[in-house]
This record gives C-alpha cells, structure tokens and sequence, in this order.
C-alpha cells in the first residue's frame, strides 16, 4: 500500500486549463500598482523633505491591489489544488508553489541590492549602511526572513520588513496563507470554509474599519511589528479563504466583454479620492473593506466567467501577456522605484508635471525589466526546476 501511494504521489499532475482573463486581470492591477508607486514618491518626497501632507492623492486606493492578488489566489490554488490531493502530496504542492513564486523574489532581492548600491547604500535618513549588513539583508530576503525594524539588517530604515524590495512583504503572507492552505484550510468543507471566511470577514471588518492601525487605510502588513503582522495576515487570510469559496461554489454563466469591464472597474475603484472621516468607523478603511469584501468577489466571479466564454482571440492575447507580466512586474519594479525616489528628494519633485519624462522613462524601465525577468529568468529558471521535479518524481 506504501509503494502505491508513493506511485501516486509521483504520476506528474496534468495541467488545468487556465482562467486566462484572472491572470490579465492580475497583469491590469499589477500596472495600477506601479501607478501607484509613482505617486507615492511625490507624497513620500513631501513628507521625507517636511513641505507636505504626504497623502496620495492619484490613483490612491490602488494599494489594494495586493488584496486583489489574494483572492485571485485563494480562487486559483483551491480550483488548481483542492481535488488533487490524492495524487499528490503535501511536499509536491510546496515545491510547486516555490518554483512558481521564488525564483523571481529572488531576482527582486537581487536587483534591490544592485538599485540600493547605486546610490552608495545611504539610507533615507542619509546615513550609509555598511555593505556587510546589505549582503545579510540580501540574504535573508531571498530566504523569506524579514527584518525587524531598527536591526541592522533593516538596512533602509524605514521599517520595511524587506528593505530591499518592500512589496516582498505580500509574499511573505502567501506564503503563509499557502502553508495554512495545505495544513488546514483545504480540509474544511465548503459549509466551513463559509464559517471561516464570515469570521474573518468580522474580524478583518474590526480592524480595518474601526482603523486599528491608525493609518486610516488598509495599506498595513509592511513591516513586521505587532500591529502589521496580525493586520497583514487578517488582510491576507479573509480575500484568500473567500477566493477559495468563490472557487468551490463558481456556477459559470455567458459573460462577454468580461475583461474589459473589469478593468475599467479596477480603475475606478482606486481612482475614488481618498474619504476624510471621524468618529469611530474610518469611511476611507470601509470603501476598501467594501471592495475587499463585496466587489472584487464580482469581478473575479466575471472574470472567471469570461475566461470560459470569451471568444476573442486578441482578447485572449492581451490576457496572456498581461498575466505573463504581473508577478514579475510587481516584484521587480520597486528596485526602480527607490532609486526615483532619492531622486525624488535630492531634487525636491513633489509632481508629475514636474517630471513627466522622468516618471515615464520609470515606469517603462520598469515593464522592460520585468519583460527581460520573465523571458530570460523567471520562465526557463522555472521551466528547468520543473523537469527536474517530474524527471525524480518529486512534484
């Protein structure tokens, strides 16, 4: 009976079709976060130089693009996973998911080492870290170690848990909402899953609206202090089980123009200025808990549908190139990013119409890179690991 199983656990999984209007979705929020980092350095320059509110006011809410990518993810791993674990046990579902996320966090740790070594290792308070504790930061980012804030491998100083290449920190909580998923969360009948996911919805609801971090946004899970931890992993776990749940109760129906609407909606969504509020419930943080909870669902939910009745061949090609370079695009712009932002603050830029040409040239750079990752690196790199796994059985 042993040789059997193992016999199974070794029969290389065949591919599930793709929901290809999800992954250009993804490549469509994964853009409209480098939007967003854009105009982030405008306020973070404000604020690092004391001339400004330091509030974002373009495209602002699209820091929950991130909470977007959750429940893609949850959606995604429960229709990819949740009726193979017969043939497949839980080291081949691990191995699976580091081929597919970390050979690119590796190449973001990487490059945010070489954009950090360019502008000589000075830290945002211009102090210069030594180059050993840069090397110890690179390492730990490529092991998924976060930095506590003021160690001294917390090499930028501004708390990051990844200094080298901050949005890591999101991939710190899949992985954690990876590993819950195969240890518990994928055991849980639907009737529970459901149980689960409106307890974190209530949970995630206290937080968030009630502004328990006091940033008056959802924008936490950044840095690895007590507040962060538990928001980001409240942030992760309520989108990532109710993406599971949508997947395990997705009843399709003819949607067309899905992809399309979608992200025109994406758009919107982020484009809401940002709400002032007092008193107990933070308006600001309820939007985003309100698109967190109640919209993304519906788009995912067109989207899934579109992918399987959406026609149009150009459409599907838009898709795929889109989906093609979201991972890669989010992992590995802010490397470019910290380098405009010195350069940001060196000259005293709080604008677009101050840099235009700067700002374009940076968000170009950005989508090449992430091109040249992705063609060059990140698919054969995966492509190789994945033969060998099937080669010795081990995925």
């Amino acid at each position: 009976m042993k040789n059997m199983t193992n016999m199974q656990h070794n029969t290389t999984l065949p591919a599930k079709p793709h929901y290809v209007l999800l992954d250009g979705l993804r490549g469509v929020a994964a853009i409209l976060v480098l939007f967003y980092h854009i105009f982030e350095g405008f306020a973070f320059a404000e604020a690092t130089n004391g001339v400004g509110s330091g509030v974002i006011t373009t495209l602002n809410h699209a820091h929950i693009a991130v909470d977007f990518f959750f429940i893609l993810s949850g959606f995604v791993i429960s229709y990819a996973y949740d009726n193979r674990w017969q043939q497949m046990s839980m080291g081949q579902f691990f191995k699976r998911r580091l081929i597919r996320l970390h050979p690119m966090l590796i190449m973001g740790a990487v490059l945010g080492f070489v954009a950090f070594a360019l502008v000589g290792f000075e830290r945002w308070d211009a102090t210069t870290t030594s180059t050993s504790w840069v090397m110890i930061a690179l390492l730990l980012t490529m092991f998924m170690i976060p930095a506590v804030p003021g160690v001294p491998y917390e090499v930028r100083g501004n708390g990051e848990m990844f200094p080298l290449n901050g949005p890591a920190w999101s991939l710190f909580f899949e992985y954690i909402g990876n590993i819950l998923y195969a240890l518990f969360i994928r055991r849980l009948s639907t009737k529970m899953l459901a149980v689960l996911t409106i307890v974190l919805g209530v949970l995630h609801a206290w937080f968030f609206v009630g502004d328990v971090s006091g940033y008056g946004m959802m924008g936490v899970g950044w840095t690895i202090d007590e507040i962060n931890f538990w928001g980001g992993l409240l942030r992760m776990l309520f989108p990532f089980t109710l993406g599971m749940l949508l997947s395990r109760t997705f009843k399709p129906k003819k949607v067309k123009g899905a992809f399309w609407v979608c992200s025109i909606v994406l758009i919107a969504l982020f484009s809401v200025p940002y709400i002032k509020s007092e008193g107990a419930v933070n308006l600001n943080c309820l939007y985003e808990f309100a698109c967190v909870a109640f919209i993304f669902p519906v788009l995912v939910y067109l989207g899934a549908c579109g992918s399987i009745t959406e026609g149009n061949k150009t459409t599907h090609r838009i898709n795929k190139a889109l989906g093609d370079l979201s991972y890669p695009l989010y992992i590995v712009h802010y490397p470019i990013m910290y380098i405009f932002y010195a350069w940001l603050i060196d000259n005293e830029i709080y604008s677009l119409s101050q840099c235009f040409g700067v700002a374009t040239l940076v968000v170009l750079s950005s989508i090449l890179l992430a091109i040249l990752s992705f063609k060059l690196y990140d698919e054969p790199v995966r492509r190789w690991l994945s033969k060998i796994g099937k080669e010795t059985g081990t995925i």
